[in-house]
């Protein structure tokens, strides 16, 4: 990392300081900005995930995408927690802090709506946002994508049931629009501008030549990053100020369902012997959320001005700083990871299977 990117978490703290400042001076600039969106998902947050992931996704060789079956047991272990433990999770945890512990607190005729919120946020696993964190945890940039779009594909038919069932909804009304759009605007269009970026340059001049175009794209990644807190945190800034007490709670929850499933990721990929470049973006894919679309479905579901829809936004604020910290653990703890029985052993095997 270079000195910028070493001090990142200081430049993150004064971007959501000076997203909520900007909000509050400026509020009619970023009702402007948030308002062009096209079914919830805001056309200016798109270009620059855009801006962060493209130059990630150059690094993807799509004829070594086979190779991904030999980090089968990553696979099982994110979908795992993605599927089988993340939404449930998320229900005992909003049952046990809003909807007892922070009860007193928070308005009585929101409690159940909040508590929705969240699940439809833990149920609804990330896309686009996890190249960024697994570029920064030095991940295996196949193995992303591959579960990326696994996830989108499982999404598809396991999201609506598994809110139902976890709302006691006899179905819910699932914002197609929003999801499918999200999809194409954050997975299938970035995925072909790189991929034909990366030929253009390969045909040019070779390895060298796509070197030297990732070297000058790498600090776009980042200010990009910085940029989409600052409006993030721009648009919210209001109700930052009106209720800060509400959203300090409904992060609670938040807080520790990201942690608690981005560790078993990372434990049960240590247990089973899977590499670190594949445990950290496990762990990160297996603790972050698709808010465009949880955010669309609680409002379709409950409302704009909903307790749902505010938990969902919740999610998207904290989004940023706490996967950054997740990141700076599962980097810090590699040497602990690597020491691991099974992953020597398996690092072994593979060594003398190449030999």
């Amino acid at each position: 990392m270079n000195a910028f990117e070493r001090h990142l978490t200081l430049w993150v703290a004064l971007c959501i300081i000076a997203g909520i400042g900007l909000g509050q001076v400026f509020p009619g600039l970023f009702h402007a900005i948030g308002g062009l969106e096209i079914a919830h998902v805001n056309l200016p947050v798109a270009v620059l995930i855009w801006l962060m992931i493209i130059p990630m996704l150059l690094k993807i060789d799509f004829a070594a995408l086979g190779k991904v079956a030999g980090h089968w047991r990553g696979v099982g272990v994110t979908l795992l927690v993605n599927w089988a433990v993340k939404p449930f999770s998320m229900a005992l945890l909003g049952w046990l802090f809003v909807g007892w512990l922070f009860r007193p607190w928070l308005p009585a005729g929101q409690i159940d709506s909040y508590i929705a919120g969240l699940i439809i946020l833990a149920a609804a696993p990330c896309t686009a946002m996890v190249f960024v964190w697994s570029n920064l945890s030095d991940g295996e940039p196949h193995f992303t994508l591959s579960q990326v779009a696994l996830n989108d594909t499982i999404m598809i038919v396991a999201f609506a049931p598994i809110v139902a069932f976890l709302l006691g909804l006899s179905a819910i009304t699932v914002p197609w629009e929003t999801l499918l759009l999200s999809v194409g605007l954050y997975i299938v269009v970035p995925v072909g501008l790189a991929q034909a970026i990366r030929r253009n340059r390969l045909r040019a001049g070779g390895e060298a030549a796509l070197g030297a175009l990732l070297a000058r794209l790498g600090p776009t990644s980042v200010v990009a990053l910085l940029a989409t807190l600052v409006l993030l945190f721009g648009f919210q800034g209001e109700q930052i100020i009106a209720q800060p007490l509400i959203i300090a709670l409904l992060a609670v929850p938040i807080l520790i369902q990201v942690y608690f499933n981005a560790g078993l990721a990372y434990l049960l990929n240590r247990v089973t012997g899977e590499a670190h470049c594949v445990a950290a973006p496990s762990a990160l894919i297996g603790a972050s959320n698709f808010f465009e679309l949880a955010v669309a479905t609680a409002i379709s579901l409950f409302g704009f001005t909903s307790g749902a829809a505010l938990a969902t936004v919740v999610g998207v604020l904290i989004e940023v700083p706490v996967m950054l910290s997740v990141v700076k653990i599962v980097n810090a703890t590699k040497p602990w990871y690597e020491r691991g029985a099974a992953v020597q052993r398996r690092a072994r095997a593979g060594g003398k299977t190449r030999g």
